[in-house]
C-alpha cells in the first residue's frame, strides 16, 4: 500500500513542485501518474524513494511512514522498491548480466544467490541470449530491459518505471510494456511515470492525472486527457 496524505513539496526559494496531493495505490495495482512536463511527476517517484522529502504531508509505503525516513533506512526501504528511469546508468564496461550482478553485489549478496538470480530476471525480460552483450553492443530498447531486470534483482513489492520509454520507437515501448504488465502480473505493484499519451490509453488502468503540482483527475480504466 502506497499513502501520499497532503503531501506538498516546495523547493527554494518558493517554487512549489506539488500542492496537497493526495492518493492511494493498493498493493498490486498498476497505475499511470501522468501530466505534463514539470507537472510534479517526477517529484512524486523522488518522494516515494526517499531521494527528497516532503516539506508537507505524509507518505506511507506498506504502512512505513517514510516522511521522516533516516539516512540509515533509505537502503532498506529502496531494496523494497524496483525504480527505472529514463536515464540508464549501465556501466558500459559491464556486460548486461554483470551489470544486473552488480546491484547484488554492493549490498554483500553471496555468491550463490547472484548465480540464480541473474538468470531469472534475464528470462523475465527476455534477454538470456544477450547476457554477455555490453551496452554499447545493445539497442536502446534491449538496454532498457536490462535497466528493468536490475531493478528487479531484490524481488521488490513496488516497482516504479518513470518515462521508461521516453527515448524508445514504437515497437520497442510495446516490449517494455508488455514488460511491466507481466510485472504487474506476479502480483508486484506497478507506478508508470509518463507522458505519454497513447501508453497510458492503450493500458486502461488507473491513471492519476496531476497539473501543477496538484491531482485533478483520479480515475479506473482512465485515460489521459490533457
Amino acid at each position: 500500500m502506497i499513502t501520499l496524505h497532503n503531501v506538498s513539496k516546495v523547493y527554494y526559494p518558493k517554487v512549489v513542485a506539488l500542492k496537497d496531493v493526495s492518493f492511494t495505490i493498493k498493493p498490486g495495482e498498476f497505475v499511470s501518474v501522468v501530466g505534463q512536463s514539470g507537472t510534479g511527476k517526477t517529484t512524486v517517484v523522488k518522494l516515494l524513494i526517499a531521494e527528497e522529502r516532503a516539506s508537507a504531508g505524509r507518505i506511507e509505503i506498506g504502512g512505513w511512514d517514510i516522511t521522516r525516513i533516516r539516512h540509515g533506512e533509505v537502503p532498506i526501504l529502496r531494496r523494497q522498491i524496483g525504480v527505472v528511469f529514463q536515464d540508464l546508468k549501465l556501466l558500459p564496461t559491464m556486460t548486461a548480466q554483470e551489470n544486473i550482478a552488480f546491484a547484488l553485489q554492493v549490498v554483500g549478496a553471496p555468491p550463490q544467490r547472484i548465480r540464480e538470480v541473474v538468470p531469472q530476471v534475464l528470462k523475465i525480460v527476455g534477454l538470456e541470449d544477450k547476457a554477455d552483450r555490453y551496452p554499447i553492443q545493445l539497442s536502446g530498447g534491449e538496454a532498457q530491459r536490462v535497466v528493468i531486470a536490475r531493478a528487479l534483482v531484490h524481488r521488490p513489492k513496488i516497482f516504479i518505471a518513470d518515462e521508461p520509454t521516453g527515448n524508445l520507437d514504437a515497437l520497442n515501448t510495446r516490449e517494455i510494456m508488455d514488460i511491466l504488465t507481466k510485472i504487474n502480473s506476479f502480483g508486484t505493484t506497478v507506478v508508470l511515470v509518463t507522458h505519454n499519451r497513447d501508453v497510458v490509453n492503450q493500458l486502461r488502468r488507473r491513471v492519476i492525472t496531476l497539473d501543477h503540482g496538484e491531482v485533478i483527475s483520479d480515475q479506473e480504466n482512465g485515460k489521459y486527457l490533457l
